[in-house]
């Protein structure tokens, strides 16, 4: 399996990206400028990544603007085949923009941009310690949708506490449900506030983001 990075202009996290997938998961990836098209070098057995930072400024809405991207529409078509796809912190705001994935993302609901460690769980992985930086994170959907993601077992990744549970008072940003992550309903398309790109190494002691890659068949 490759990657494909996309570079946007304002994107802050896609060098962090390269350098987890090369240097810490071995893997080969292929940078993405924004007002390219082409993804003919990849198969749908590889994956795309929308990294973390401020597409266009977070202009209009976060992601909003990156969605009429000449390479999302490229990527909106990868998916459509399936592809795989992810969508890290502005990357899963991108995602929801393009309706790859369903919901939004809000303001935090501290109105505070907020940058530390946090814990996620599900059944297969357990807690696990991933870093989070943002300021519009909070994940929300009407009742319809969250019951229909619940149905079909599309939230990947919830906030909890070290020990795996999950409960408001450890829910960083408001999230609807303590959403961190969600899939899509052919579990080909993954977006996610926290930032496993910046845990998968032994110098920063964290190799938690590993496991993310892992848990998402992206290894």
């Amino acid at each position: 399996m490759k990657f494909g990075v996309v570079v946007f202009p304002g994107s802050n996290c896609d060098r962090d990206m390269q350098d987890a997938l090369q240097n810490d998961l071995n893997k080969e990836v292929i940078m993405l400028w924004h007002k390219d098209k082409d993804l003919s070098m990849f198969s749908t057995e590889d994956c795309i990544v929308l990294p973390g930072g401020f597409s266009y400024g977070d202009y209009l809405r976060c992601g909003a603007i990156a969605r009429f991207s000449p390479m999302m529409q490229s990527v909106i078509d990868f998916a459509k085949m399936g592809g795989k796809v992810l969508g890290v912190c502005n990357g899963f705001q991108i995602l929801c923009e393009s309706h790859l994935l369903p919901g939004v993302l809000l303001q935090n609901a501290n109105q505070q941009f907020i940058c530390k460690n946090v814990y996620i769980s599900n059944n297969a992985t357990g807690a696990l310690k991933i870093p989070i930086a943002h300021g519009e994170g909070r994940y929300f959907a009407n009742d319809a949708v969250l019951d229909e993601l619940e149905k079909n077992n599309q939230v990947i990744f919830r906030y909890s506490d070290a020990a795996g549970l999950i409960d408001t008072q450890f829910n960083p940003n408001g999230a609807v449900r303590n959403i961190a992550g969600i899939r899509n309903k052919e579990g080909n398309v993954f977006g996610m506030m926290p930032h496993p790109e910046r845990a998968t190494s032994a110098l920063l002691n964290n190799l938690d983001g590993k496991k993310v890659f892992e848990f998402l068949g992206l290894n």
